[in-house]
C-alpha cells in the first residue's frame, strides 16, 4: 500500500512540472499579439529593430548617461551596465506569467519613469569575481 501511496505521489509531482513546463510556457496566442503590438508602441524605432534582431533592448538610464539597463527575453535578468563594464544584475518580475513583450514594456515604462524605485525594488546580483567590457 505505501509503493502504490508512493508511486501515485511520483506521478501527480510529474504531471504538476509536466503542467508548468507546457501549461504555462504557451501563451495565448492573442495575449501574445496583444503584448507585441503594445511593444511596438513603447519601444523607440532602434529598441524595436534591436528585439526583433537580437532578443534584446538596450534602455538608457534617465539620471546617468553612462547606465544602460540590458533587457533581453525571459527568464534572463536584466544586465546593468555603466560605462560598457557589468555592474549588476536586477530581478524584477510580475507574480503571473506575462508574455515577454509585456515583461520588456514594463522593465522599460518602470525605468524610464521611476529608476529609483525600479531599483529599490528589483533583486540584485553583483559580479563579485570578475569585470568583463560589453560590446
Amino acid at each position: 500500500m505505501e509503493t502504490v501511496a508512493s508511486v501515485l505521489v511520483v506521478v501527480i509531482l510529474l504531471l504538476s512540472l509536466m503542467w508548468l513546463i507546457i501549461g504555462c510556457s504557451s501563451m495565448p496566442s492573442s495575449a501574445k499579439r496583444r503584448a507585441d503590438e503594445l511593444l511596438r508602441v513603447v519601444l523607440t524605432c532602434e529598441q524595436y529593430r534591436q528585439w526583433i534582431l537580437q532578443g534584446c533592448v538596450d534602455i538608457p538610464s534617465p539620471s546617468d548617461p553612462q547606465r544602460v539597463y540590458h533587457v533581453q527575453k525571459y527568464p534572463y535578468p536584466v544586465q546593468v551596465r555603466e560605462g560598457g563594464r557589468l555592474k549588476m544584475w536586477l530581478c524584477l518580475q510580475p507574480l503571473e506569467r506575462v508574455p515577454d513583450a509585456d515583461l520588456v514594456a514594463i522593465h522599460k515604462l518602470l525605468i524610464e519613469t521611476d529608476e529609483q524605485a525600479y531599483l529599490q525594488k528589483a533583486n540584485k546580483t553583483v559580479p563579485l569575481h570578475f569585470s568583463r567590457t560589453i560590446a
